[in-house]
């Protein structure tokens, strides 16, 4: 068991720390979080139109249209600006709260990721770096992927790096510690 509690602690901390590095040191999420110098005026509009915190397409139509009046919604809006917002009344974050908890939730992912490892009859680095990047790509084509499909987001490129080259540090982390012997 402890082998499992230090694999586990020094997985999360890898993928937590490159996910840091993702965001902060390389910046590769700008395309989805970039600044406008208009935002006092975009954030008084929402305020003022915007009733409820939630998630809003800008333009759609309303529930239960019929099928005449959704195509022709869509050709009215087909080739026109549109925007996706995430909607929320009172700015409260707290930077530290969701970094431990961010925290937490890699060190338990990668507790799952070595319980899969210890199923294996005779796990090598091989089988679980391999293992770890093609939970990445479950990880990535399951989420960001699909919904990429449905709602072009920018920082798809890095969403799919940040996968590929965390789940890989950890998957040689992983190879390299557990199938060792304690003697």
């Amino acid at each position: 068991m402890k082998r499992t509690i230090i694999g586990a602690v020094v997985g999360g901390l890898i993928i937590f720390f490159w996910q840091a590095a993702s965001h902060v040191a390389f910046n590769l999420h700008e395309p989805s979080q970039m600044y406008t110098a208009s935002q006092d005026s975009v954030l008084n509009v929402l305020t003022k139109h915007l009733k409820k915190e939630g998630g809003y397409i800008l333009p759609r139509m309303e529930n239960e249209q019929d099928m005449a009046k959704a195509d022709e919604f869509t050709k009215s809006v087909t080739g026109k600006p549109w925007a996706r917002i995430q909607y929320y009344s009172n700015y409260n974050i707290s930077m530290q709260e969701n970094m431990i908890r961010g925290l937490i939730v890699d060190i338990f992912l990668v507790f799952l990721v070595i319980y899969l490892i210890r199923q294996l009859k005779t796990p090598t680095m091989k089988t679980i770096l391999g293992m770890c990047l093609v939970i990445g790509v479950l990880v990535f084509t399951n989420s960001p992927y699909t919904q990429h499909i449905w709602y072009p987001v920018f920082d798809l490129r890095a969403e799919l790096i940040d996968l590929i080259v965390s789940w890989g540090l950890c998957g040689l982390w992983l190879g390299w510690y557990l199938p060792r012997r304690v003697e």
